[in-house]
């Protein structure tokens, strides 16, 4: 029994250091999201840090539209990382923790 508690120690060691090295990795993958008439692009991390924004020159003649495109734009890429990073680390963090009995009734 003791042996078994110090194994899924171990375990939860091992699967914490996996779901903090996929952290790092996401900060290396993009996500690129644009406004249906492409006159705005935003670039995320997977970690949601914004990379670049690229706004078409039309946009600067009308503060409140270019407001409403970057709302709406970073909005949009926000939730395609936060799902991205999501699943990710769900993943990883599925795969490493030990079956407790029970425990599958909290999804």
């Amino acid at each position: 029994m003791f042996g078994d508690m110090m194994n899924m120690m171990g375990k939860l060691k091992e699967t914490q250091q996996k779901v903090e090295e996929t952290k790092k990795r996401l900060d290396f993958v993009l996500i690129d999201e644009k406004s249906s008439d492409g006159l705005l692009e935003v670039t995320l991390t997977a970690n949601r840090s914004i990379k670049s924004i690229t706004i078409h020159d039309e946009l600067f003649n009308d503060k409140e539209m270019l407001e409403d495109y970057l709302i709406t734009t970073l909005n949009k890429a926000i939730s395609r990382a936060t799902n991205v990073n999501e699943t990710e680390i769900a993943a990883v963090a599925k795969e490493g923790l030990p079956n407790i009995p029970g425990m599958d009734r909290f999804k």
